[in-house]
Formats: C-alpha cells, sequence, structure tokens
C-alpha cells in the first residue's frame, strides 16, 4: 500500500515509516519543516508537505493514499482543549477523503484513561471524559458510522526506546535528577502498562493491513508495572535516593505530572496479540531503564 501518515517524523512516528518501508510498503509522510522533510527522505519515504491544522493538506495526501496511520498529535499542554479539537477536525477531515473506499484509517488513542484501576481490556469503551476532551475514538467511531475502516489503536502510556527524549520516563529522569530523589507517591503500587516503540510500529503496520471498523487494538506489551519499580530502576541508575512522597506532597514534587504519577493503568493485549498475531520483542520498560537508555 502507499500510506499517508501523520507524525511521520515523530519518535513512533519514525519507527512506524521504518516498520512500513521495511515490509515493502510505500509512505506518504505528512512534513511542516525543512528539516522533517529531509528526514523523510532519508528515511526513503515521500514527502508531502502541511500539518495538522492544515486541513487542506490532509485531504489532499490522504486523496493520494491507499490507507492512512494519523498518529500525529500537537502535544502542547498549554493549549490543550484546543489541539484536541485540532485532533478531531484533523480525523474528521482525512474521514471525509477516505468514506466508502474501504481503505483503513489507524486513529491513535491511549490506554490510560481506558479503565483507571482495574484491568483494560479492548472491548471497553469509556465514555469522553471532559478533563481529558481528546476524542480521537470517537471520532473515528463517527468516520465508521460514515463508510470508513476506521479504527483505534491505544498506546501505553510509556512507549519507550532509544531516542526517548520527550516521554514520561524522561520526566520522571528530569524530575529525579531536579530533585535530588527518585519518587513514587504513596506505597507506589499504582501500574503503567509500557511498549517498546519498535513493537508499537509493528502492531501499527499490523493494524493497517487488517483493520476492524471500530476495533480497539492494545499497544502494550507489559500489562501492570509498579511506578514504585519504575522509580527504584530510575534511582539505581542515577545513584540517588529513591523515597515515597505523600499524596498531598505529589504536586510540589512533580508539578503538572503529579496526576499521571498517580495514575493505576494496567492493560491487557491478549485479544489484541490474537487477533493481529502480534508478538512483541523489544525489551522491557525496566530492561530499558536499567540498559541505561534514559541515563546515558
Amino acid at each position: 500500500m502507499r500510506v499517508f501518515v501523520t507524525g511521520a517524523t515523530g519518535f513512533i512516528g519514525t519507527a512506524i515509516v521504518q516498520e512500513l518501508i521495511g515490509a515493502g510498503h510505500q509512505v506518504l509522510g505528512l512534513a511542516r519543516s525543512d528539516a522533517s522533510t529531509q528526514k523523510l527522505i532519508d528515511a526513503g519515504a515521500e514527502v508531502h508537505r502541511g500539518d495538522l491544522e492544515d486541513l487542506d493538506s490532509l485531504k489532499s495526501g490522504t486523496a493520494l493514499a491507499d490507507g492512512v496511520i494519523h498518529a500525529g498529535f500537537i502535544h502542547d499542554f498549554t493549549r490543550f482543549a484546543e489541539v484536541c479539537q485540532a485532533d478531531k477536525k484533523a480525523i474528521e477531515a482525512i474521514g471525509e477523503v477516505l468514506a466508502g473506499s474501504n481503505r483503513p484509517f489507524i486513529v491513535t488513542s491511549g490506554t490510560a484513561l481506558v479503565s483507571p484501576g482495574k484491568l483494560a481490556t479492548e472491548d471497553i469503551i469509556p465514555p469522553l471524559n471532559p478533563a481529558w476532551p481528546r476524542a480521537s475514538e470517537q471520532t473515528a467511531d463517527a468516520m465508521a458510522a460514515l463508510g470508513v475502516r476506521a479504527a483505534a489503536l491505544r498506546l501505553s502510556p510509556s512507549v519507550h526506546g532509544d531516542e526517548d527524549k520527550h516521554g514520561f520516563i524522561p520526566m520522571l529522569v528530569n524530575i529525579a535528577k531536579e530533585k535530588g530523589a527518585s519518587a513514587y507517591i504513596g506505597e507506589g503500587l499504582n501500574r503503567w502498562n509500557a511498549v517498546h516503540r519498535l513493537d508499537a510500529a509493528h502492531l501499527f503496520r499490523l493494524a493497517l493491513e487488517n483493520t476492524t471498523p471500530r476495533a480497539r487494538y492494545h499497544a502494550s506489551t507489559e500489562e501492570a508495572i509498579t511506578v514504585k519499580s519504575i522509580a527504584e530502576a530510575i534511582g539505581k541508575q542515577l545513584n540517588i535516593p529513591v523515597k515515597s512522597i505523600a499524596p498531598e506532597a505529589a504536586a510540589e514534587h512533580f508539578g503538572w505530572f503529579a496526576q499521571m504519577a498517580a495514575i493505576d493503568c494496567p492493560a491487557s493485549s491478549v485479544w489484541t496479540q490474537e487477533h493481529l498475531n502480534w508478538h512483541p520483542t523489544h525489551p522491557t520498560l525496566l530492561t530499558d531503564i536499567e540498559n541505561g537508555v534514559y541515563t546515558k
């Protein structure tokens, strides 16, 4: 297929491009800068200039493709509601072109808020959370109702691996360096799920090639890793103390990241692995931390 990929030069998108080209697909990557353009050319992809808020560029890129992976998102949390609305409009613009064509459309979502405190599975469809207004899954469902072969791929809160500079683990590492201690909240028994970015990229390809409309696929290699174990691994690598932070002091220590540091979000990928024959093979999150990926 010729695949239009948004977010094609990001941490995950770069791996998706490599995965698609390695499997024999052609890639048309969205680029909004000369640097991104060169990165795509170097990777062996075609370039489509535009950005996520330029709906005409999204429509014209989609028109040239046999399928679309929407992995792009504007990571500006100072205007989060606004960028969530931009994401919704981008999905609708792409879906408008794909309607009735049976071409696959994979939209990116997340596992973190699917079922807080309980094991999240692919069949759980949570209501839209006003406190987290990103509506990629709901918008994809709306597109499916209009005849688009759209599905959602939910990423783990930690998509890890080499070159991860802006994810949640780098944030924890930077906070630990700044505070002189690697911390967790309370007993630290709240759980995250995780996936290596190369395993996630492989899943994006499998989902594209075998799209079931309105499906939810879970990019979760490890169902449940305690935040305490993550903090301990970081502390060991940085050679700094590991300590518990009282819930009432979490905001002071972690800043805006306190809510994420406290979330309990285990997630299963059993159905995804069986349905798409996905078998993750890359290092676990703690292995990457212990191997110095985040503390070189």
